[in-house]
């Protein structure tokens, strides 16, 4: 009768570790998302974290820039498309402004990916220190 409560006690406490464990992965997964993923530049093609809260981003030289978009080449060669709304800030060492935004400028973009691929940001830092595991060239 000892053995089987001894045992009972034993596979309840498994259990409810197990659970626990599963609880604080799936807690730390959402909370990772919030700030390694739209800072730390995956698998080198320069496309920022897409899994969080704000969407993605894209981190490169610009291309070409107007009043409402950028266009900025992405370290693998290929290039993303970046709207710019009157609510995105322009950060560098001092605010920023659209106009700072010029051919050859090295960004780092964050805001929504859209339906097409393109992302409109809500922050572009100009001349970013990024550190991830591909260092932009």
């Amino acid at each position: 009768m000892k053995n089987n409560v001894t045992a009972l006690v034993l596979i309840a406490i498994l259990v409810g570790g197990g659970l626990g464990f599963f609880g604080g992965m799936q807690y730390q997964k959402s909370q990772r998302a919030s700030f390694g993923e739209n800072f730390g530049i995956r698998g080198g093609s320069g496309q920022l974290g897409a899994r969080g809260r704000n969407g993605g981003g894209v981190a490169g030289d610009i291309l070409s820039v107007d009043k409402n978009t950028m266009t900025v080449k992405l370290p693998d060669g290929s290039s993303k498309i970046v709207v710019l709304t009157s609510s995105t800030s322009i950060n560098k060492a001092a605010q920023g402004e659209i106009s700072d935004l010029t051919v050859g400028t090295r960004v780092a973009a964050f805001g929504t990916t859209n339906s097409d691929g393109s992302v409109t940001a809500t922050n572009v830092q100009i001349d970013p220190v990024m550190r991830g595991p591909t260092p932009m060239p």
